[in-house]
């Protein structure tokens, strides 16, 4: 899931001060899971900015609204109804839903609330860890379900390196080696032969190395 943070409110403040009304739209998506983008967030959020110390002079009326998702265009045109006095959008979705917001309101500014950090997975209450750079040519099937490209700090594929010690990183004594991880997960499958295997240099072109991706599905005929 994406996982993202909420801005400093100090920065959220001066980003809204020249408008008189903004509507905080919530999303509904993943930012919601990660408790940082749903309704009860914008609530808190709206409540938070409309404390006058956030500005020089009066600060903006703020309205929120909740939509399921803000990543896609046909859903944001069918369910999200913007208030016709409203001067901007501050979006609670991730980066790529703020980008939709902002295409389907082409007149009206859509500002982030949130900041966009990684792709992750809840590991423990309240924890989300980073397990994918969505780097277009996965690589689980031979890593025991353990991605190096992300979790190892020099993204290799033939590892471990020589600065890894007792299952540690190098870069961190709190961080876990990706290799050994690895190693030790393709053993307790009775997979270990898997790590003799030697990947070929990475093709980074189904990565951002490309330039901004697509993925298209075929739609049946009625």
């Amino acid at each position: 899931m994406i996982v993202a943070d909420l801005k400093p409110l100090d920065e959220i403040g001066k980003s809204v001060s020249q408008f008189r009304k903004v509507s905080i739209v919530a999303c509904g998506g993943c930012v919601s899971v990660c408790l940082s983008g749903g309704a009860r967030s914008a609530d808190a959020l709206a409540r938070e900015l409309s404390h006058p110390r956030h500005y020089e002079f009066r600060g903006p009326v703020f309205h929120t609204i909740s939509i399921q998702r803000q990543c896609e265009r046909d859903f944001i045109e069918a369910y999200l109804n913007i208030p016709p006095d409203t001067e901007a959008i501050l979006s609670m979705a991730c980066g790529a839903g703020v980008q939709t917001m902002a295409e389907s309101f082409g007149t009206l500014p859509v500002i982030p609330a949130l900041n966009t950090t990684f792709l992750g997975s809840l590991d423990e209450p309240g924890l989300w860890r980073e397990k994918c750079q969505g780097c277009g040519d996965c690589v689980l099937a031979y890593t025991g379900g353990i991605c190096p490209v992300t979790r190892c700090a020099k993204h290799l594929l033939n590892g471990p390196c020589g600065g890894s010690s007792q299952g540690k990183c190098e870069i961190s004594e709190d961080i876990d080696c990706a290799w050994q991880l690895i190693v030790d997960r393709l053993k307790a499958l009775g997979r270990l032969d898997e790590y003799e295997r030697l990947f070929p240099i990475k093709d980074w072109s189904s990565d951002r190395g490309g330039g901004p991706r697509s993925s298209g599905v075929s739609r049946a005929k009625d």
